[in-house]
């Protein structure tokens, strides 16, 4: 557990990718993986695969790479995947349903046990298999399910509440997916991923790019006509 708590953040927010890229290797067969290998299954460079994974204490071995069942297992140990983490769902609109099915989720140890919305409809039925409970329901549906982790997928307004009835059940890890700015205390592990901005991102870079290429063809019509200018 030391050696894990000296894992710095950036590294640990690509372990995920390595794990993901042995996805292309078969578990079981003996195989080997080159940091370079995986630097390109992963989008990053081969430096930070070595020096991310020697923070886990595997070195690989020079000339041939690393065993892909081995690092697959010390990656998973290292983010905690080969133990089962519970997740309870506030919020069964659209985005709370897919969430629910995403099957990524049990497949890396985060199964969808139990959700939670204010619709009377929904409480007390189950919604693609996954019970749905009334948020006054929350602490004991924590306890009962030993509920690890918390995703937020309700309406703005109303995710400021989820997350304060979460921490008061005791659930100390939280992804929101609310597109607000959520306070937390202290020893409280909050994620927030906002669909908005990621695209607002992306349409930076459109931008950025379709000025560039604009810039390009306009000083390249620029250059043809200086070339093609005869003297007067």
């Amino acid at each position: 557990m030391s050696s894990i708590g000296r894992i710095p953040e950036a590294s640990v927010a690509r372990l995920p990718l390595y794990l993901r890229g042995l996805d292309a290797f078969p578990v079981g067969v003996t195989a080997t993986v080159s940091s370079e290998e995986l630097a390109t299954l992963a989008g990053v460079n081969a430096a930070k695969v070595r020096k991310d994974l020697s923070y886990l204490g595997t070195y690989g071995t020079r000339g041939v790479g690393y065993d892909a069942d081995f690092l697959r297992f010390e990656i998973s140990r290292a983010l905690g995947v080969a133990n089962t983490w519970p997740i309870v769902v506030c919020g069964m609109g659209n985005l709370g349903r897919a969430l629910a099915n995403h099957s990524g989720f049990s497949e890396r140890g985060f199964p969808v046990v139990a959700a939670i919305d204010t619709d009377p409809d929904k409480v007390g039925v189950e919604i693609d298999g996954i019970p749905v409970y009334a948020p006054s329901a929350l602490a004991s549906v924590v306890t009962e399910h030993e509920i690890a982790v918390g995703i937020i997928a309700t309406p703005p307004e109303a995710a400021q509440g989820a997350a304060d009835r979460l921490v008061d059940a005791g659930v100390v890890s939280i992804m929101s997916f609310a597109p607000i700015v959520l306070t937390v205390p202290n020893g409280v592990d909050l994620r927030a991923v906002d669909l908005a901005t990621e695209l607002q991102i992306l349409g930076f870079h459109l931008h950025r790019d379709r000025l560039a290429n604009g810039a390009h063809a306009t000083a390249g019509r620029e250059q043809n006509l200086s070339v093609g200018q005869g003297p007067v």
